[in-house]
């Protein structure tokens, strides 16, 4: 009688098993725990955990996701979750994904919010996160290493990030038309040029190792009966608050004006959370006056020092609007409530546009014109990942930073005696941890976060 056997192959011979719901679940948990550093640190660790060591999604499938995620408003980092979610496990997988990707952060965020209100800035955890934070640095860097290499196949892809990120470096252009214009280039640029904006180049195939979703993998249909319902289900969800606000009139009305302004803000956000930043400290201080002036920049450093989308720092600004309001509920319990009410209106629409949007882009993904658009937004997009990781490194290596001004340019230029050099010495430990020793996400963490604390006891900071 014959035994089952199991050919033994090298790693990139064959792909990997398709991972079961709970071991995506725990996977999908460890992102959220992890993914500090907003977008650019955040697409850098799915990249590596999902693309590089687990091999669940193909380098050209997950560009694929990302470009897609770019053109949508809300956190793109947070949408891709779900989509590569949504790939493996259908919309069950979408939602517990994205879940997963906002909860630690959420759950950090009301923490450190209460503490803020009742006592001011908390320096024990600053300690902590000072840490992470230039951990998340060096993770970042690596992560614009790897997809220029990846993404940028030819002078004309390099051109195109160059472009991009100057756009935005240097004349602070509107996201979507950095995105949408390389989107055009792409598409037009392909009916003369094919073999330039080809998305799968030579390159780009070896790159490519056999995956749980790649090339070969069958797009989703784009009328499932899973979908559909997802799409009801996702709209019914963000239509909720609504209703119970409605049926509790007496409630202040401080909580229909958080609903209704970050309902807006979530049609709004192109390019995350640093696009309506200002938008949204002007009408919290002036209009609604939920925030004294400085304070949303405390709630950018606290969103920025904890895991999950730096767009959470809307979530400090619901809290504070409730805690701060009049009303039948004591002041801790209405800015839970006002941050809950923030943080569901703000992300239940990113589970209603991948339903909605992702089965269509699948089934265009063959579309040989929209595959050059996309892999020009791909070139553009790594512009605009290194436009983020400056933005993040200097806000990390620098306690002073400016915003200097010249005609059209608008740039930002740090106060080279605010250098914090304890940053900038962790920052290297951790380049060193990650592209010398490759001592791994997790354990490049932890060493930067124990080395700060010991510097924080040590007054050194």
């Amino acid at each position: 009688m014959m035994k089952n056997v199991h050919p033994i192959t090298t790693e990139n011979a064959l792909a990997p098993p398709h991972p079961s719901f709970a071991e995506a679940f725990r996977v999908w948990l460890k992102i959220g725990v992890l993914s500090f550093g907003g977008p650019a640190g955040q697409i850098a660790l799915m990249h590596k955990e999902l693309v590089d060591e687990r091999r669940w999604i193909s380098e050209s499938r997950f560009l694929h996701a990302l470009n897609f995620c770019m053109l949508l408003p809300g956190p793109e980092a947070q949408q891709l979750a779900t989509y590569i979610g949504w790939l493996l496990h259908g919309w069950r997988g979408g939602v517990v994904a994205g879940m997963l990707f906002i909860l630690p952060g959420l759950l950090v965020m009301l923490g450190l919010s209460s503490a803020y209100a009742l006592w001011g800035q908390t320096d024990l955890l600053a300690g902590v996160f000072f840490g992470l934070k230039a951990a998340v640095l060096a993770i970042v860097i690596e992560a614009v290493i790897r997809l220029g290499r990846r993404s940028l196949k030819n002078r004309l892809m390099q051109l195109l990030a160059l472009a991009a990120f100057i756009g935005l470096f240097l004349f602070a252009l509107p996201f979507p038309l950095i995105v949408l214009s390389a989107g055009i280039i792409g598409y037009l640029g392909f009916r003369f040029a094919p073999s330039v904006f080809s998305a799968n180049s030579h390159k780009a195939a070896a790159a490519d190792r056999p995956s749980v979703i790649d090339d070969a993998t069958p797009e989703k249909p784009a009328k499932s009966s899973s979908t559909i319902p997802a799409v009801i289900f996702s709209a019914g969800l963000w239509a909720l608050p609504f209703i119970v606000l409605f049926g509790l009139a007496a409630i202040d009305s401080a909580y229909w004006d958080i609903a209704t302004f970050f309902s807006k803000m979530a049609v709004v956000t192109f390019g995350g959370a640093y696009a309506v930043l200002t938008y949204v400290a002007q009408q919290a201080v002036d209009h609604y006056h939920w925030l004294k002036p400085g304070e949303m920049l405390d709630g950018l450093a606290l969103a920025e020092t904890t895991p999950g989308p730096l767009v959470l720092v809307l979530t400090f600004t619901g809290f504070m609007a409730a805690y701060r309001s009049p009303s039948a509920l004591a002041p801790l319990a209405g800015g839970f409530a006002g941050a809950i009410l923030t943080t569901w209106v703000t992300f239940v629409p990113c589970f209603l546009w991948i339903f909605l949007g992702a089965p269509w882009i699948e089934k265009l993904r063959q579309h040989k014109a929209l595959s050059g658009a996309l892999a020009a937004i791909s070139a553009a997009v790594t512009g605009v990942i290194l436009n983020l990781a400056i933005w993040f490194g200097l806000h990390t290596l620098f306690n002073r930073v400016e915003a200097v001004s010249a005609g059209p340019v608008h740039l930002l230029w740090p106060a080279w005696r605010s250098l914090d050099p304890i940053a900038l010495i962790l920052t290297i430990i951790a380049a060193l941890a990650l592209f010398r020793f490759k001592l791994g996400t997790f354990a490049t963490l932890g060493l930067c976060a124990g080395l700060s604390v010991v510097a924080s006891f040590a007054g050194l900071r």
